[in-house]
């Protein structure tokens, strides 16, 4: 999937349809515009280098 490019909108449609959601026009377009922002966020973070000696930390402390 990484040479497909994300189509916000046809996600908003798709995932609306498939949790039953009836999303009117009036909310569409602000559901589609922060859909966009969370997507460009992801790309930076799924872009960012891991060292291949990275590990997961089993315990999350506060």
């Amino acid at each position: 999937m990484k040479n497909k490019k994300f189509d916000v909108d046809t996600y908003v449609d798709q995932m609306s349809l498939l949790l039953n959601l009836q999303l009117t026009d009036e909310y569409r377009n602000g559901v589609v515009a922060n859909f966009a922002k969370i997507q460009a966020i992801a790309q930076v973070i799924n872009e960012f280098p891991l060292p291949e000696e990275i590990e997961a930390a089993p315990v999350f402390e506060a």
